[in-house]
C-alpha cells in the first residue's frame, strides 16, 4: 500500500513538471523581432539567427542583426526559467532578450512572446522550431 501510494506522488510530480513545461527544448529560429514604441516608427527584423534552449532551464544564442547602421551580435549564454501563466525569464548579461516574456502563443513548432520596459517600448519576438 505504501509503495503504492508513493508511486502514485511521484506520477503525479511527474505528470505536473510535464505539462507545465514550456515546449521550448531545443532549437529555434528567431523569425521575427519587433520593437513598436507608440507614435515612432518600429523596426523589424527577420531570420536574425538562433536559440538553443536546454531542458535544464540554460542556453545558447547566435543572434546577429543590423538596426539603424549598426550591428549587433548576442552570442551570449543564458538561463531560462517558464512559469506557469505563461511567463518566461531570459536571464543573459548585456544580451537584449534578457528580460521576463509574456508568452502569447505556445504552439509546438511555433512561439510568439512579447515584453515591455514598463514604459511605452513593447518588443515582440517570433520563434519557430528547428526541425
Amino acid at each position: 500500500m505504501k509503495v503504492t501510494k508513493l508511486i502514485f506522488a511521484a506520477s503525479l510530480v511527474l505528470l505536473f513538471a510535464t505539462s507545465c513545461s514550456p515546449r521550448l527544448s531545443g532549437d529555434w529560429m528567431v523569425k521575427g523581432f519587433e520593437t513598436l514604441t507608440p507614435g515612432q516608427p518600429g523596426a523589424s527584423l527577420s531570420n536574425i539567427g538562433t536559440i538553443h534552449f536546454n531542458p535544464n532551464g540554460t542556453g545558447e544564442k547566435n543572434v546577429n542583426y543590423t538596426l539603424l547602421g549598426l550591428n549587433y551580435s548576442d552570442t551570449h549564454p543564458f538561463k531560462w526559467t517558464a512559469y506557469d501563466g505563461g511567463y518566461v525569464t531570459i536571464l543573459s548579461e548585456g544580451s537584449e532578450f534578457s528580460k521576463t516574456w509574456i508568452v502569447i502563443r505556445n504552439k509546438k513548432k511555433n512561439q510568439l512572446w512579447k515584453t515591455t520596459d514598463g514604459a511605452n517600448k513593447v518588443q515582440v519576438l517570433e520563434l519557430e522550431k528547428v526541425p
